[in-house]
């Protein structure tokens, strides 16, 4: 937007905030596309548009338009400012849907005029008609235009009303004694244009029609009829276009205007505060509310529930609990532990971070969220979207619960790939259980010796060999220790480690647990979170915009 601030600032000096407002407009414009009524977005772009054409284009001109019903005798109010009879009056009017145009000061006026939608032949530049002695100095950079008839049959012709009031500096609203009153003019201009008071004079012609004594009341009427459509404070000029009364007051009406260099900018940003009041309208002004953390923890906790997350982290704890429990279990008995399958095994979850980079596509085996899960999770969604949209208008409460719901159909394929691609830590044996394991064979060997060197001395003493030295200890022989002893440390090592398995399992299965929590909050953000302070940050954008616009 750096060209509307440098527009502004060469148009109405460096004081100025028209950049500062339309920059505001046009921001909250480009926040509230797809969220609020897009007739009024729409409205409030062409403000913003029509505002940056005419900041590009002259800065020393100000248009100015005189509007008017048939008959109201605008044309001939034309010809008596320019002193030239440029314009056909009465029946001599042209049917034509062009506006004339007039141009004190030709430079830079003809990309005005063509900005405008002027034609060529519709133009007149009064530089050019010096010669004729009625050079006004006074009107200096004034673009004067003869506007068609607001009220003509001709479509065509109020069309082109409609347009060039859109883009006049100054309307100068040209009534008469017998139509001053018509709901045409109050209802569909008039009243519509209470933001633009400022650029705007209303003149009373034909005041010689009317009877001394009923002016002052009849210009009274029209004072009392447009503070009723809110145009307080807009001048009531009585005038004679046919009998010059009134006419050099409008002019240096006109001419101060043009000589403060405020028309213009009058005009822009009664516009931009227009636009903006509108758009403030639908898009209301509710204050949103932040994200609180318990109901995002809620949300993450349905999620992790419907992903099946409780499942795999009694899965790592029973594969941990299954896995070292045969290598810390008695050798003679752990062997069974083989015939029970692997719970991560059945999941597809058994493979290793490295395994997991290579098969990131690939599915588990998790059960499908139940619809019990899903209902919850779906409370969770709406519960989160009701907090933060409490108090917004309709439109931005509505887009915020859209943005929270618009891609739940991808949930259950994103819940799945973040089961798969989280580390579960590590899927071996822990480093005590490889030294129990060694430990609980030498104590199985320490039983065989045993049981072999008692074979032995049975043997000898069946064949009645004498003499055979037995080591006791404590009184009992050596071998009978190493049997006894084999076993019983064994079954009691294989007791005790039992309770060290259980600790490593539970610890395993909380770091599980974190890291599975982790990548499910992760979609959580990215499915319903970020969408939802998406929407959040643009009300906010708009209401900073509407904000600037406004002040």
């Amino acid at each position: 937007m750096t060209s509307v601030l440098e527009g502004a600032k060469k148009l109405v000096g460096r004081s100025s905030d028209t950049g500062a407002r339309l920059t505001g407009l046009e921001q909250a414009v480009t926040a509230s596309r797809g969220r609020v009524d897009e007739q009024v977005v729409g409205d409030a772009q062409a403000v913003v548009d029509r505002a940056l054409g005419r900041l590009r284009l002259s800065a020393e001109h100000t248009v100015v338009a005189l509007a008017g019903a048939t008959g109201s005798g605008k044309s001939s109010t034309f010809n008596a400012l320019t002193g030239i009879e440029l314009s056909a009056v009465g029946v001599r009017r042209p049917t034509t849907s062009w506006a004339s145009a007039c141009v004190w000061g030709s430079e830079g006026a003809p990309e005005l005029l063509e900005w405008l939608g002027i034609p060529p032949r519709h133009q007149v530049t009064r530089d050019s008609l010096l010669s004729t002695g009625k050079e006004d100095p006074q009107l200096q950079g004034v673009v004067l235009l003869d506007l068609p008839d607001h009220d003509s049959t001709e479509v065509s012709h109020h069309l082109e009303v409609d347009r060039l009031v859109q883009l006049a500096d100054l309307l100068v609203w040209v009534l008469d004694p017998q139509k001053y009153a018509d709901a045409a003019i109050h209802d569909r201009y008039l009243a519509p244009l209470e933001t633009h008071r400022d650029v705007m004079i209303v003149v009373l012609n034909q005041i010689d029609l009317v009877p001394e004594a009923r002016r002052d009341s009849m210009v009274a009427d029209v004072r009392r009829l447009l503070d009723a459509d809110g145009l307080t404070g807009v001048p009531v000029l009585p005038l004679s276009a046919r009998e010059g009364w009134g006419v050099d007051e409008l002019r240096d009406a006109i001419a101060k205007r043009v000589a403060a260099k405020k028309a213009t900018r009058q005009r822009l940003e009664a516009d931009v505060r227009a636009a903006a009041a509108r758009l403030r309208q639908v898009t209301g002004e509710g204050k949103a509310r932040g994200l609180a953390k318990d109901r995002v923890a809620a949300l993450d906790d349905a999620f992790a529930e419907a992903a099946g997350v409780p499942t795999v982290v009694r899965a790592v704890a029973d594969s941990t609990r299954l896995r070292a429990t045969r290598a810390t279990g008695w050798p003679v008995t752990s062997w069974f532990s083989r015939l029970k399958p692997d719970p991560l095994k059945r999941l597809h979850l058994d493979l290793g971070s490295a395994g997991k980079a290579l098969t990131g596509t690939a599915r588990t085996s998790v059960p499908q969220a139940t619809q019990v899960q899903r209902a919850r999770v779906d409370t969770e969604v709406r519960a989160l979207a009701d907090q933060v949209s409490e108090g917004l208008a309709r439109p931005w409460a509505a887009s915020v619960r859209h943005a929270s719901t618009a891609r739940l159909d991808d949930l259950g394929d994103r819940l799945d790939k973040a089961l798969a691609g989280t580390d579960l830590g590590p899927t071996r044996i822990p480093a005590w259980a490889g030294f129990v394991r060694v430990l609980q064979w030498l104590l199985i060997l320490t039983a065989v010796v045993g049981g072999v060197w008692l074979g032995l001395l049975a043997f000898g003493a069946y064949l009645q060999i004498d003499n055979v030295p037995t080591p006791e200890v404590g009184g009992f022989a050596l071998p009978t220790l190493m049997v006894l002893g084999g076993i019983v440390a064994g079954l009691l090592l294989a007791l005790l480690c039992r309770v060290l398995v259980g600790l490593t399992a539970r610890r395993r299965a909380r770091a599980a647990d974190r890291r599975l929590r982790q990548a499910i909050s992760e979609v959580s953000q990215e499915l319903v979170v970020e969408p939802v302070e998406a929407e959040l940050a643009a009300y906010s954008t708009v209401r900073t915009g509407l904000d600037a616009a406004l002040r």
